[in-house]
């Protein structure tokens, strides 16, 4: 078994672990990478790429049932589910083979193939071959899909979404379990790519939303097109070659239905429990994730804050893409500082934004409606049914509300259903952002005709309410 000596070790390769890995060599830290499964991030592979590469075939079959209603018809629509998946392989491949490019850049002399557990603190055993001894460890081992154990009476008919993107046709039926957002944007898609969807929940839960009004638009708004029921009491049975499901219809009645398969989209869990931390000194929550400070990502310990930092899914903080590349940014220059005697400090954290690219796609602003204290907060709606470029283009369901500060007038949020909420999401991000008041928002250009002019019909119906808010609670601010 051979060893190695470096000042940063970082496990996993993935987004967070590539971006730990440049910054703490950008810093000029002798690292090495370690990797146990295959190369190419989570994003590439089974999440982002892959899963809007199935929604842009969905709405593409959508425009086509839409277009006889802005008088163009078309006689047939055809849906090739082997040609659907094709693509979907062969791009998401591509986009692997990008995220590959990147490791194959790194030196080999820094590349350790692994798995990777901890012995102590500093030191890493990887496989039966290395044993590393680094000064400062970034743990960036991603997330995996999970569902409950009594699933797996299903069998092989129990999918994840990793496995939805090597199929190589569309199936008949299929039930998703879990209106998450993966579950709103796999079941939609498969909807309308011609498969029969149900899509099953418990608790009334509907992706990241919380506040009551968006959320109640949200499920009459998808139950209309496709079966949504985020509560629904199932029973599951397998029934030779497809699932069978029984749950509670109208007035107690029992519903059965029969699914080739059920997707299990009940969220993901951290890459932790196998790498040996009850070897190390860290401090674990109640799953197991060590405990760690968001603005340095440097985990803490029994006797105080630790060499060790966590970024990315492996964080379970804000598992999106965008966010662990900054946490792999900000772990891997501290750890670096840290190994070479220097000073950890505080990195660039964003403004809190979600998307779920469904259509409408659902947008959260900072913490959302459920961050925010009662009585301390005014909001301001505006719809999208009457919205002039959403009606031009038959796209004219929605409903967004922002949330601004009674006592200082600063926008603090927002949740929305919306056309082209991506891109109202990143307008109020940014203000939010630069800590900007609604009277501010208002100031910015809003062309015409666009979605964002419903934007702005929802800060002036929020500036109203700022101004007619009684004195004594902007003075209690």
């Amino acid at each position: 078994m051979k060893t190695v000596q470096v000042d940063v070790a970082v496990i996993g390769a993935g987004t967070a672990g590539l971006a730990a890995y440049r910054a703490a060599k950008a810093a000029g830290a002798n690292v090495a990478i370690i990797e146990g499964g295959p190369y190419g991030t989570t994003c590439a592979r089974v999440a982002c790429m892959p899963s809007k590469l199935l929604i842009a075939a969905a709405d593409a079959a959508h425009a086509v049932r839409k277009a006889p209603e802005f008088g163009i018809h078309v006689d047939e629509l055809r849906v090739d589910g082997c040609a659907v998946m094709e693509r979907v392989r062969r791009e998401r491949d591509r986009f692997v083979g990008f995220a590959l490019r990147d490791v194959e850049r790194i030196p080999e002399k820094d590349r350790i193939r692994g798995h990777a557990r901890f012995v102590d603190d500093h030191t890493l055993a990887v496989a039966d071959h290395a044993q590393v001894k680094a000064k400062a460890v970034v743990i960036a081992t991603g997330s995996r899909a999970t569902c409950p154990d009594s699933f797996a009476v299903l069998g092989e008919r129990l999918i994840i979404s990793d496995d939805v993107f090597d199929w190589h046709d569309l199936p008949k039926a299929v039930a998703v379990i879990g209106p998450g957002i993966i579950g709103l944007e796999l079941g939609q898609a498969l909807h309308r790519l011609g498969v029969r969807v149900a899509l099953l929940g418990e608790g009334g839960h509907v992706g990241p939303l919380s506040d009551p009004e968006i959320l109640s638009y949200v499920i009459a708004t998808f139950s209309g097109e496709f079966t949504l029921e985020p509560d629904a009491h199932i029973d599951m049975s397998r029934e030779g070659d497809r699932i069978c499901i029984r749950r509670n219809g109208p007035g107690g009645s029992e519903k059965t239905e029969y699914f080739d398969y059920v997707l299990a989209a009940t969220g993901r869990i951290p890459n932790v429990k196998d790498l040996g931390l009850d070897q190390t000194t860290l401090k674990l929550d109640a799953q197991g994730v060590p405990l760690f400070a968001a603005a340095t990502t440097r985990a803490e310990s029994a006797d105080g804050p630790s060499s060790i930092f966590m970024a990315g899914d492996a964080s379970n903080f804000i598992p999106l893409l965008h966010e662990a590349a900054d946490e792999g940014r900000i772990a891997g220059k501290n750890a670096a500082r840290l190994a070479m005697g220097g000073k950890v400090r505080r990195g660039l954290r964003r403004a809190p934004i979600c998307i779920v690219f469904t259509d409408p796609q659902i947008g959260i602003v900072g913490g959302g409606w459920r961050a925010l204290k009662p009585g301390t907060f005014a909001t301001g709606q505006a719809s999208f049914e009457d919205q002039g470029r959403s009606r031009i283009m038959l796209k004219n369901k929605g409903l967004l509300n922002v949330y601004a500060d009674l006592a200082t007038g600063r926008f603090v949020g927002a949740e929305m259903l919306a056309p082209a909420a991506e891109h109202l999401a990143h307008l109020l991000s940014w203000g939010l952002q630069n800590q900007m008041t609604v009277a501010q928002l208002l100031t910015m250009p809003f062309y015409h005709p666009v979605i964002e002019e419903g934007l702005r019909t929802a800060l002036h119906d929020l500036d109203v309410k700022l101004r007619a808010a009684p004195a004594n609670v902007k003075k209690a601010g």
